[in-house]
């Protein structure tokens, strides 16, 4: 889609974008050693195999007494079978107290759950017939020795650790973080301790970015601001092409002091310039030496959404994974949401419970539109909490629209 008037010699559809993005962010390939308990939210760098049986050995799955299943046979409510009660091998018509996890005595084959039998003098009376195995867990049930468990590239989360120490693996190999440089850029722009003056903006971009790439894998080098001068961006840019990834915020339009694109292009390739998405139109992004190059827009909001539809999946795929999909919530609009066609908008809304509205019509949250205007306006993203996609083929969403909101704060 050319549109030369907007100064964009080049429009990109939002997923045609993200494809070319992911093609130039390859995986670094670097692995460091991890011990399995610091892991979570680490990427693999390799195949694991477990090391032992998961359990590793017969276990009672009830509490109860271990039998001989045999022994049971014919075991009803109204026609017990009367077992004796042993604290030795289970020879044939003894049984055995057992509680859940404990180990299967070898002469046994199943339990009989406690519920189902009563001690008297006499012995133990069982009123449920078992078969063999029932209510036992057998070692390698879960997971047997040399059994696949992860494949490399795969995110762990809390189970898998729980998993892979259960499993005997004490120590994983996993994706360094990628290497970020992160520089803020607007001669504008002044230190957070200073107080602005009139023309002067406090540098919030950066903080943000830095922090975000930590949330999500990445290991930041955060900088201080450049001012737009062809020199000094170019020198930071290449001062940052060592590293994995460089994530410049403002400058990206295509006015006179957006300088980035065109200093990126001089440099090596503007990949993209001009993104169909609302906020967030002049985001791009490009190579040099090797190293992708993402310019963020400077408006606040803009910075925001593009981090998370950009920044987000570009860090996943240089640790060599894919990039989790962000949590959704299912909601019902209480306002209407516009939007531009041809334009992908995020529009941010909060998510307000059914008892605040008075509306008990459904049981799911009612999401109330924030403000669906203002890039810059960043208290409309820290008071919502997620946005609305509205795809870039409707004009947006009437009130009473259930929809998905994607919550980009909470951690996947």
């Amino acid at each position: 889609m050319d549109e030369p008037e907007s100064g964009f010699r080049r429009v990109t559809p939002f997923a045609e974008a993200r494809e070319r993005l992911r093609d130039i962010c390859l995986p670094h390939g670097r692995t460091v050693r991890c011990s399995v308990d610091r892991a979570a939210g680490r990427v693999l760098g390799n195949t694991v195999h477990a090391v032992r049986n998961v359990p590793h050995y017969d276990r009672a799955a009830m509490d109860g007494y271990a039998v001989r299943a045999e022994d049971t046979f014919g075991a009803s409510e109204g026609s017990p079978v009367l077992l004796a009660s042993t604290e030795e091998a289970v020879e044939s018509g003894a049984a055995r107290q057992v509680h859940t996890g404990s180990a299967m005595p070898v002469e046994a084959d199943a339990v009989v759950m406690v519920e189902h039998v009563d001690a008297s003098a006499r012995g133990l009376s069982v009123y449920d017939a078992v078969a063999v195995g029932e209510n036992v867990a057998t070692a390698g049930e879960d997971v047997t020795d040399g059994d696949h468990l992860f494949d490399a590239g795969h995110p762990l989360r809390p189970s898998d650790l729980a998993l892979l120490r259960a499993a005997g693996v004490h120590e994983v190999a996993v994706a360094e973080p990628a290497q970020v440089g992160v520089i803020p850029t607007g001669e504008e722009l002044v230190d957070p301790e200073t107080e602005p003056a009139p023309g002067e903006v406090v540098e919030t971009n950066g903080l943000l970015v830095s922090t975000l790439v930590e949330r999500w894998g990445g290991d930041p080098a955060y900088h201080e601001v450049v001012p737009d001068d062809e020199g000094s961006l170019r020198a930071a840019i290449e001062r940052d092409a060592s590293r994995d990834l460089v994530v410049t915020t403002g400058g990206s339009s295509v006015g006179e002091r957006d300088l980035l694109p065109d200093v990126v292009g001089n440099l090596g390739e503007m990949v993209v310039h001009g993104i169909d998405i609302k906020p967030g139109h002049p985001v791009g992004f490009g190579v040099v030496d090797g190293t992708p190059v993402l310019v963020l827009p400077g408006y606040p909001v803009s910075c925001l959404v593009t981090a998370v539809q950009f920044l987000r999946p570009a860090i996943a795929w240089l640790n060599g994974a894919d990039p989790p999909r962000l949590p959704t919530v299912r909601a019902r609009l209480n306002g209407k949401l516009r939007s531009a066609p041809g334009e992908r908008t995020f529009a941010r809304v909060r998510l307000v419970d059914e008892s605040e509205d008075g509306d008990g019509s459904t049981d799911l949250p009612a999401a109330e539109p924030v403000r669906v205007g203002g890039a810059g306006v960043m208290s409309s993203v820290a008071f919502a909490d997620g946005w609305v996609v509205i795809p870039e083929s409707s004009e947006g969403l009437p009130a009473g629209e259930i929809v998905d909101v994607q919550e980009w704060e909470r951690p996947c």
